[in-house]
């Protein structure tokens, strides 16, 4: 009966201390939440009182939506250089971006002394067909002049729904007087992927940009090389130099496109549990062919996640300069009517579980790209064309820079990318020639001989 009672006061004891403890605990817990919220309500508080004073004594009367979409992006861009606030209109223009069509005229172009100049007009398009040229300038869109007009504000006015009418005044090289010309707006789609082939075994294949249509493009490509080039073709140069990246998505689409297994590329949030990791499904496309990936300092993001995965699978070999080095992902939320936000939500790490944030990918072969006479004697130096993810204020940390640098490796120091220069003539593209000279066995040591070699790549460039 003692050992009974015993038991049973034993029991009622640690009972009560375990409740005891839990409430102890949750008490903590509830202090320092409401803590933390009075902390935050105090702050916010602060600013309630800075944006009435602002809208009470500024000297001009300042517009409320722009003041609140200002303070949102401040605090968004605080956070790091790719986290930011998308207007309804910003958001809208973002989607025609990554989507790849929109209702246009179908032309490249820049702005020259205030007025719009053709870089090239896009074929089967409505400007192509209306006879539009390489080097007019457009000076009125619909008798309104150009002159005051951003390049953004210029390029929204000549876009528009589909089957409306807009009249373009040119002045052209050769013509004496300028002359209206009229085009119908209709489907414009953007071709992120530009393929030639290099004699008549080597498939070129340019990617611009990752966008919804990225993929589908890539492997009509590759299809129309396998028809044109059949038995003859060595091997697929994927040129991914000043190619600004865009969806994720379409990374691994197109790495998965020479994979035939094994991880793409992992992600990783905030908690272990938002780890995931993407992989590749069976087939190459390009049946074992031989493939080299063209990277430059303009490489970035969804470029350096598919130069990275084929080069840890050993699948290609990267050749170039080191890429620019943003090795983050950005989501969009929207937020109804109100736009969107692009938040920084997960980092991402190549195949081997290594991160290029502030980094970059080192190629396999460094192949320097010489600057022309007159780029060279521009005020610009060539360190301020070689800025990366590392020189921009505010940018994520790589991850695994702080144990690397209490190990004292080499490692652990950030890297300022590369130069992004590539020259239009192919003759003159030194990088693009050694590919052609790697694919087809005749590359030798004396073509990089005298190309310089950033620091670390070296040993990198022997393996």
């Amino acid at each position: 009966m003692r050992k009974t009672e015993f038991a049973f006061w034993t029991f009622l004891l640690m009972t009560g201390l375990a409740g005891a403890t839990t409430l102890l605990n949750v008490t903590r817990t509830y202090s320092a939440s409401a803590s933390q919220n009075s902390e935050l309500y105090r702050q916010l508080d602060l600013f309630g009182d800075v944006l009435e004073r602002v809208r009470a004594d500024y000297v001009d009367k300042p517009d409320d939506t722009m003041l609140i979409e200002s303070a949102i992006n401040g605090m968004l861009t605080a956070l790091d250089p790719h986290s930011s606030y998308l207007s309804p209109k910003n958001y809208r223009d973002m989607q025609v971006q990554t989507r790849g069509e929109f209702g246009g005229l179908g032309i490249e172009v820049t702005m020259e002394n205030g007025v719009v100049k053709v870089v090239s007009p896009i074929d089967d398009t409505p400007a192509y067909k209306a006879g539009l040229q390489a080097n007019d300038l457009i000076t009125h869109l619909d008798g309104e002049q150009i002159v005051g007009l951003t390049l953004e504000q210029a390029v929204e006015k000549m876009r528009g729904p589909v089957n409306t009418p807009i009249s373009l005044t040119i002045v052209r090289k050769g013509t004496d007087d300028p002359f209206d010309v009229k085009v119908t707006r209709d489907i414009i789609r953007i071709n992120a992927v530009k393929a030639r082939n290099e004699g008549d075994d080597i498939a070129y294949i340019k990617v611009t940009t990752f966008n919804e249509q990225t993929h589908a493009n890539l492997v009509k490509a590759i299809e129309t090389a396998k028809k044109e080039l059949g038995k003859n073709l060595k091997g697929y140069i994927i040129d991914l130099r000043n190619n600004p990246g865009g969806l994720l998505d379409q990374a691994i689409a197109v790495s998965d496109d020479f994979l035939d297994r094994g991880a793409v590329v992992l992600t990783k949030g905030r908690n272990n549990e938002e780890t995931q990791r993407a992989q590749a499904n069976p087939g190459d496309l390009t049946d074992g062919k031989k493939v080299v990936v063209l990277i430059n300092g303009g490489s970035a993001s969804a470029s350096e996640i598919v130069a990275g995965a084929l080069q840890d699978h050993k699948r290609a070999t990267v050749i170039g300069t080191r890429s620019f080095g943003k090795g983050s992902v950005q989501t969009i939320i929207p937020l109804g009517a109100n736009g969107a936000i692009r938040l920084t939500t997960a980092r991402y790490y190549t195949p081997s579980n290594r991160s290029i944030q502030a980094k970059g990918i080192d190629p396999d072969i460094v192949i320097e790209q010489e600057l022309p006479e007159e780029l060279k004697k521009k005020t610009v130096s060539a360190a301020d064309n070689s800025r990366g993810e590392a020189s921009l204020r505010g940018h994520l940390r790589n991850p695994e820079t702080g144990k690397e640098e209490e190990e004292g490796k080499e490692a652990a120091k950030e890297s300022s990318g590369s130069s992004a220069y590539v020259p239009k003539e192919a003759e003159k593209d030194t990088q693009l020639q050694y590919a052609l000279s790697f694919l087809r066995g005749t590359a030798t040591d004396s073509q990089t001989a005298q190309k310089a070699q950033p620091e670390g790549a070296k040993e990198k460039a022997k393996n």
